[in-house]
């Protein structure tokens, strides 16, 4: 009765890693023979384990990163310009992010740029910051949306607050004037304190066409451009080539 109690009470605390590691003990014989100092911090491992996962699950969750893709699944063998070598150093505690850098994936459709920014961001939700991703359409669409019932201000703030903001198919159309500049708004509110992805078709040179006025346009890539890490993919698609050897990875 007494270990049911103190079960009960732990869930109450919203400390169910512990309950169930509480439990786990109870049913195990082995568990004994542990002194309480070992199995206390077992449970202490057990509760912080647990609250790791639903931080990262309410981070994938929160950034709108759909699909399984992640780093481990990227696949190098694909003829596309894809080094490992420069992948590596990147990834690895998600560095880039932590040093607010940007990062700008570039080629044709279906060579793998949107599998790769989600897999960019992934791992950087896996290594403590907090990502977002949406296509350009959707995020302009998004803040128009702000605009008109009053939460744009709220909007930008929570864009400028993200660790890593991914912006899929960038530059896929020449912008209208409240596209440019809400962009130089969220770009401002990022300077040198965050991270930007941003996928595009068209190489970075004709960027600036695609923003069109050319005062914006300047401000939007120096904030951007300068330092930032760029992967060219070329090739031909390779979603035909998942599509037929039913894989995942890209």
């Amino acid at each position: 009765m007494l270990n049911q109690q103190t079960i009960e009470k732990l869930y109450a605390l919203r400390m169910r890693g512990m309950a169930d590691g509480f439990t786990q003990q109870q049913e195990d014989p082995q568990s004994a023979q542990l002194s309480f100092e070992e199995r206390f911090a077992m449970l202490v491992d057990r509760q912080w384990n647990w609250r790791q996962n639903r931080a990262l699950e309410r981070r994938l969750r929160e950034g709108r990163l759909q699909g399984p893709a992640c780093i481990e699944d990227i696949d190098f063998r694909a003829t596309r310009g894809l080094d490992k070598q420069v992948i590596r150093p990147l990834i690895q505690d998600s560095d880039w992010v932590r040093r607010h850098q940007h990062m700008f994936l570039i080629g044709p459709t279906g060579i793998g740029k949107t599998f790769l920014a989600r897999a960019f961001g992934q791992k950087a939700c896996r290594d403590g910051f907090t990502a977002y991703f949406a296509t350009a359409a959707q995020l302009f669409r998004e803040l128009e949306l702000g605009r008109a019932d009053g939460t744009y201000a709220k909007k930008l703030r929570a864009l400028g607050q993200v660790d890593v903001l991914i912006v899929d198919d960038w530059a896929m159309a020449p912008l209208a004037d409240t596209e440019r500049r809400a962009f130089l708004e969220i770009c401002d509110e990022r300077y040198l304190t965050r991270s930007t992805l941003l996928t595009s078709q068209l190489p970075v040179a004709k960027w600036h066409a695609q923003i069109g006025d050319a005062t914006v346009a300047d401000s939007i890539l120096d904030r951007l451009v300068h330092g930032a890490h760029r992967i060219e993919l070329q090739g031909d698609s390779i979603r035909k080539l998942k599509g037929r050897n039913g894989k995942k990875s890209e």
